[in-house]
């Protein structure tokens, strides 16, 4: 994919004007020397600028603008951007022209692409005395943008460098953890992180992981110029917990939407996850008979306690509403969310809430609703989780969650044709399993 987009220059500042004076007199010395009739180049004032006749070359010959920028001394900068940084910012930062910016974010279908910066990201300038004449931002693994300036105006173009793709299969044996077991056996943090959100709604992976747990993943890794750039889709795994097989594959219909199912074709996403917190450690499980750690005496536990660090996100275990959001008694900052099925969930002791944890919005499952803390009546950093059901607590850890939705029968068929080759990848993996130390 490209494009070329071209502006006009007129109305030029000072600095700029002096600018392309000095490109054009290059250019004209240039042509002289070869022995060419120079071209007309446009002034500030529109003007040409003409040398002295010279005789006629049947071809003449344009100059490079690399020839023109070495001649001129381009200053190149590469900037890092900052959070909450824009180009308005660094522009002003790095004292550069701001009509120049103004010209590019003029361009039809450029605005998007200079204005939605992400922290970390690398931008490449190029400029003479503070006048633009190059730009070159990565817009994605595989896309970098680029515009230099012409005589008569900015051009741009998308470069592609397209990455190589290799489905992959590896397998493993939990050791110590699923993140390093995955590791271990070749493939990154990512698909560690998209297993366990795979399997989040039948598999509790700060509880219910134990040493010995395997899995089989079929995934995409990709590439580019023949360098690892980062595991792609998941396409096909399976978990074994504590001797429970459980196995999804990935299904991508007719409209570009993509899901995870069972093998017959049963939906792994249930109406509620069984964790909000992910990979934090239960601190506390739900107990009519616990002592209470700060209060020093026998007080029922009606819910799950999740230690993680404070500021870890907490999600919303199903889609509902929120009907309250706010400081409540012992339980510090609370959020409860009303759910269909006459479903109540609590989070507890919140650092802070979420934007979207206000009273009468709508929530949906895995939405950040707030930040792990400990006030209220806490003695450490946690999340208090609890479920209740009809008004009766319930033990989040073991209720019976809602059966997952089958796919449409009007797609069965392509599910079958989709999805056939996958489940076969997780029976073609041979040799001794990897164990992460």
């Amino acid at each position: 994919m490209a494009f070329k987009i071209r502006s006009g220059v007129p109305g030029l500042a000072p600095s700029r004007a002096r600018a392309l004076q000095l490109a054009a007199c290059a250019v004209l010395a240039w042509a002289w020397l070869r022995g060419e009739t120079p071209q007309a180049l446009p002034t500030p004032a529109g003007r040409p600028l003409l040398a002295h006749p010279a005789p006629v070359s049947p071809a003449p010959t344009a100059v490079a603008p690399e020839a023109v920028a070495a001649s001129l001394g381009f200053s190149t900068i590469e900037v890092i951007v900052g959070r909450n940084d824009t180009l308005d910012q660094i522009f002003r930062r790095l004292k550069l022209d701001l009509a120049d910016l103004a010209s590019l974010r003029a361009l039809p279908g450029l605005k998007a692409q200079l204005d939605r910066l992400r922290p970390g990201e690398r931008l490449r300038l190029e400029h003479q005395e503070g006048v633009l004449f190059g730009f070159q931002r990565q817009l994605s693994a595989s896309e970098t943008l680029s515009v230099k300036r012409e005589p008569t105006g900015f051009l741009a173009d998308v470069l592609e460098n397209p990455l190589e793709v290799e489905v992959r299969t590896v397998r493993g044996v939990i050791d110590s953890s699923l993140f390093e077991a995955v590791q271990e056996a070749g493939a990154h943090e990512q698909t560690a992180l998209t297993l366990s959100e795979i399997f989040a709604w039948d598999i509790d992976f700060v509880l219910d992981i134990q040493r010995g747990d395997s899995f089989i993943v079929t995934y995409e890794e990709l590439s580019q110029d023949g360098t690892y750039v980062k595991d792609g889709a998941v396409l096909a795994a399976s978990f074994t917990n504590q001797g429970r097989e459980y196995r999804a594959v990935r299904y991508v219909d007719s409209e570009g939407r993509t899901h995870y199912f069972s093998p017959d074709g049963l939906s792994v996403r249930r109406a509620f996850l069984r964790a909000p917190v992910q990979f934090s450690r239960v601190s506390s499980g739900f107990n009519p008979r616990r002592r209470h750690p700060v209060l020093n005496r026998i007080r029922a536990h009606k819910g799950v306690d999740y230690a993680a660090p404070t500021g870890t996100p907490v999600r919303a275990a199903g889609d509902g509403r929120v009907r309250f959001a706010g400081r409540k008694g012992g339980y510090g900052n609370a959020v409860e969310i009303a759910h269909a099925g006459d479903v109540v969930t609590l989070y507890g002791h919140l650092s802070r809430f979420a934007k979207s944890a206000r009273t009468g919005m709508r929530v949906s499952q895995g939405d950040v609703i707030g930040y792990v803390g400990m006030t209220g009546l806490a003695s450490g950093p946690h999340l208090h989780y609890e479920y209740r059901l009809r008004g009766v607590h319930k033990n989040p850890q073991t209720v019976r969650l809602p059966d997952a939705n089958p796919i449409a029968p009007a797609l069965r068929e392509d599910f079958l044709q989709q999805t056939g080759p996958l489940i076969a990848s997780l029976e073609l993996v041979y040799g001794p399993a990897l164990v992460s130390r």
